[in-house]
């Protein structure tokens, strides 16, 4: 028997990931830019804020250019150095980095979005569901949709 799965936070999750790579990028900036103050990076005390700092600040030294493909690869799963270290933080850390990138976004330290960026309506329908969840189901979806992002870390000589 096959159970349909019900759950809003899957569903939001399944309708997320099959966005493109760029709507998935544009997602949790709009985010991050429309819902404010009601979505913090993560728990206080649950992150480790200065990997997150560490990691941010080697994207930064980055062109716009690069800075925008190393998002891009993040999405991807791309077997890349970057990748390999965010793969190796704790779930909210990603979620700190990502909210350390809509803010160097915003300041434009990181690639801005283009200003004329329309996302997909399947991402704005995803942004309104997702204003509908309260505080916890927000972080939830949140915290599960980057948590899959980057690639597995390696260990010794494999680096």
């Amino acid at each position: 028997m096959t159970s349909i799965n019900t759950d809003p936070n899957q569903k939001a999750l399944q309708k997320f990931n099959s966005l493109s790579v760029d709507d998935r990028l544009a997602f949790l900036w709009f985010v991050y830019t429309e819902m404010g103050e009601s979505i913090t990076p993560a728990a206080p005390g649950s992150a480790a804020p200065e990997i997150a700092e560490g990691l941010f600040n080697q994207v930064k030294e980055k062109s716009h250019d690069e800075q925008l493909q190393v998002m891009r690869d993040l999405v991807n799963n791309a077997d890349t150095l970057i990748c390999r270290e965010y793969g190796s933080f704790s779930d909210n850390t990603k979620l700190l980095f990502w909210y350390r990138l809509s803010q160097g976004m915003e300041s434009q330290i990181i690639v801005p979005m283009p200003p004329n960026y329309e996302m997909a309506e399947t991402g704005n329908e995803l942004l309104e569901q997702l204003k509908g969840f309260d505080f916890n189901q927000q972080i939830t979806f949140l915290r599960d949709s980057v948590m899959g992002m980057g690639a597995e870390p390696k260990g010794g000589s494999d680096i």
